[in-house]
């Protein structure tokens, strides 16, 4: 593609705390060394975007900026270096680094003034992403399900193998039933965890996680979790703890529940200034709580990996997506992961009116 589009729908975080802000933006006119100019097709929305939004990790230096780090698309254009992907080339949009070069993040240009976009955004019709933020995938590929691959399916099962590493048989709670802990639960359930056990505030995500592997699910909004846990596991212990919600009664929980080598990984990040308080002598032990960085996943293996499981039979994905939005609906959608009412992966459907 020898001319770059020159405009694009975006969806801005302007002010933390309040809704995004759907407008045009101006591309740079050129793409830069390591930069790829992708067409946007579907991008997830990751419990990663709601922290940003609501300000989990503090004040944001870089506003007003774009967001998302995961969906699918089409390469437009490659600028120089690029070896790993080419024009016309299907890929996977993800934040954790890949094959290929770090380009410099794009300045866009909104109403006059620049536009941060980090190394990846895609709550956008195009993006220009560094070339180690993409993998290149089957032309014939579900552009729906591989939006999934940039994060919450690599994400779930990078969790189960790479963090919790869980043997065959282990017991398992997964509290926190969203679109990375659904992919969590299948990973379990893929290598014979057992019990899983999903928890979660509401029904919906609670009978998605059934039908992704889940042997018990409870809902923390009726019923005393650490009560209902023990009654499932009949007095065994608990060898691992994942917790996605950041909270840090849950972690705390989970320090507590799991026997003396037991481990405890944290998808979830608690807000800036929420401190956890654990008896550290048992980490001298064996015990362990460990911080997970997406999975640990590597891209470039991972993604070529899972794709052909899906392709196979072998992965549920498809009804993880459980709503679609236009990109001007954006706010709504978000609104609707907060309220529950959206049970499993939402996507941002780009072009759809």
């Amino acid at each position: 593609m020898s001319v770059l589009p020159k405009t694009m729908r975006a969806a801005i975080l302007v002010e933390q705390n309040k809704p995004l802000v759907v407008d045009e933006v101006d591309l740079p006119k050129a793409l830069e060394i390591g930069q790829v100019l992708v067409k946007i097709h579907y991008s997830g929305i990751c419990g990663s975007q709601l922290g940003e939004i609501e300000g989990a990790k503090g004040p944001d230096a870089y506003l007003p900026h774009l967001l998302g780090h995961e969906a699918s698309g089409t390469v437009l254009a490659v600028g120089p270096g690029i070896k790993h992907v080419k024009e016309g080339d299907i890929v996977v949009l993800h934040w954790r680094k890949g094959l290929g070069i770090e380009g410099a993040p794009p300045v866009y240009q909104w109403k006059g003034k620049p536009l941060n976009a980090g190394w990846i955004a895609t709550f956008n019709e195009y993006a220009i992403v560094s070339e180690n933020r993409l993998t290149a995938i089957p032309d014939d590929s579900d552009l729906e399900v591989a939006a999934l691959f940039g994060c919450a399916v690599t994400t779930g099962f990078g969790v189960v193998k790479n963090n919790a590493k869980l043997s065959i048989g282990e017991s398992v709670v997964v509290y926190g039933a969203g679109g990375v802990g659904l992919n969590i639960v299948q990973a379990a359930s893929l290598v014979s965890a057992y019990p899983i056990i999903a928890v979660d505030l509401y029904d919906g995500r609670l009978e998605l996680a059934k039908k992704m592997g889940a042997t018990h699910v409870i809902n923390a909004s009726r019923s005393d979790a650490e009560e209902e846990i023990k009654i499932i596991l009949k007095s065994n212990p608990l060898d691992c703890f994942i917790d996605n919600t950041g909270s840090p009664k849950i972690i705390e929980l989970g320090y507590a529940m799991t026997h003396a080598q037991g481990r405890v990984i944290l998808v979830g990040v608690p807000r800036k200034g929420n401190l956890i308080s654990i008896y550290s002598l048992p980490l001298h032990f064996g015990k362990l709580i460990q911080g997970s960085h997406g999975g640990e996943t590597i891209p470039q293996s991972d993604i070529p990996r899972y794709h052909y499981l899906y392709e196979q039979g072998k992965l549920n994905l498809k009804e993880l997506i459980t709503a679609r939005y236009s990109l001007e609906e954006i706010n709504q959608a978000i609104n609707g992961m907060r309220s529950g009412e959206v049970a499993g992966r939402v996507l941002i459907e780009m072009g759809k009116k």
